[in-house]
């Protein structure tokens, strides 16, 4: 064995399930004795020599330095993730798209292209085409579905593909191990965005994934309190990322981490009671007389139902629908709700509800959203933990 599977099976926890790692993975416990994580609210850490501080600089000795890039509680949430997504290691992030914008930096340069799912969050979009590009870094966007737009994409200077999958707001579903291989035959690195999943109903390192990012304000959160990032995989590609962080402070906050380490315990039941709910509330859209279309892989009529059942344990808690009609409808429905919360947030308790076209998706040019299937009335639902029915009235009101 390597000398990661060594690490591996000396640790009590190998092979345990995931609910054990959500709930035990990562702790290390100080002197004190402590059940609950420690949190460890300091900016910087004391050497018990000259030679020591020199040591834990120049990474001759292990050990924190500095809360920017070494804290105990962020690794312990670090160590969990890893163990939870099946990675080698991970690295904490202020947010999600620091977490983007930190895998970019770290891992590309001037010249470089990266090839993207149209179908991939608004804010992703702004970053890869306003904000690298001026860094000399060109993306191109695909249809996420159409296998020959893919191949067809790639380039000499292809040196990463990006994608969500589920993808927002559309529910949009890729084969990972297809693009995976494909990825790999070009020779770039593949990283996916697992936000709408977790690691709790999908593990895309199984299906050749290079690295796995997430947007822990969302799911692993689960309450909408914290704002972090975490990027997991191969430990080469994660310390060069971490290598961004250490320079440049994206860093993760002990106190969100220490969140998050609690929501993590939870997370597999939120994970499955969300899908539940969600499924249940697609299929009452699907069949109301005011909704034109339903995005929601849980539903047989999906275009990716059957890759969701391959590669998914649970259809997850985010869906997307179209009423009849346009802009106007669409914000009627929203305005007549009085249980849903009107907020660009997902992956919290409480359902929330947007208006995609002009929030989360709206700095993309008209083209942009027309490319994305971002029409004017496309409402997005992240459907949280209440009573069904409740929903389903308060829904109700506005759709007639």
């Amino acid at each position: 064995m390597d000398n990661f599977e060594n690490h591996l099976a000396e640790d009590p926890l190998f092979g345990a399930a995931l609910d054990t790692l959500a709930i035990r993975a990562g702790q290390t416990r100080s002197h004190e004795g402590e059940h609950s994580e420690a949190l460890y609210l300091t900016s910087s850490y004391v050497f018990g020599s000259a030679q020591e501080a020199a040591e834990r600089f120049s990474g001759a000795q292990e050990g924190n330095v500095y809360s920017r890039y070494t804290n105990p509680t962020v690794r312990m949430f670090e160590e969990r993730i890893a163990a939870l997504e099946g990675a080698e290691a991970a690295v904490g992030t202020s947010s999600g798209m620091a977490a983007i914008l930190s895998t970019c930096i770290a891992l590309l340069k001037s010249g470089d292209h990266i090839l993207c799912s149209r179908s991939v969050f608004g804010t992703t979009t702004v970053l890869f085409t306003k904000f690298l590009q001026k860094f000399g870094v060109s993306t191109t966007f695909v249809n996420p579905t159409d296998y020959s737009a893919w191949e067809a994409g790639f380039t000499a200077n292809t040196k990463l593909v990006f994608v969500e999958t589920p993808s927002n707001p559309l529910c949009d579903v890729i084969d990972l191990q297809r693009l995976a291989d494909l990825t790999h035959v070009h020779g770039a690195l593949f990283v996916v965005d697992n936000c709408f999943c977790t690691p709790a109903l999908q593990q895309p390192l199984k299906f050749g994934a290079d690295l796995i990012i997430h947007s822990a304000t969302k799911y692993i959160d689960g309450q909408g309190r914290c704002l972090g990032g975490v990027v997991a995989g191969a430990k080469q590609h994660v310390d060069e990322v971490l290598g961004f962080i250490r320079s440049a402070g994206p860093s993760m906050s002990p106190f969100n981490a220490w969140v998050f380490l609690k929501g993590l315990e939870t997370l597999r039941l939120r994970m499955e009671a969300h899908s539940r709910n969600a499924l249940a509330l697609a299929q009452w859209l699907n069949a109301h007389p005011q909704v034109e279309k339903v995005f929601y892989a849980g539903l047989p009529t999906h275009m990716g139902h059957e890759l969701a059942v391959k590669q998914q344990s649970a259809f997850g808690g985010v869906l997307s629908f179209r009423v009849k009609g346009g802009r106007e409808e669409a914000w009627k429905v929203i305005d007549a709700t009085r249980i849903m919360s009107l907020t660009a947030n997902l992956g919290d308790t409480k359902t929330t509800i947007v208006h995609p076209a002009t929030t989360t998706h709206g700095r993309l040019s008209p083209e942009q959203k027309a490319e994305a299937g971002i029409t004017e009335n496309l409402i997005r639902i992240a459907v949280g933990l209440e009573d069904i029915a409740d929903l389903k009235a308060d829904l109700a009101r506005g759709l007639g």
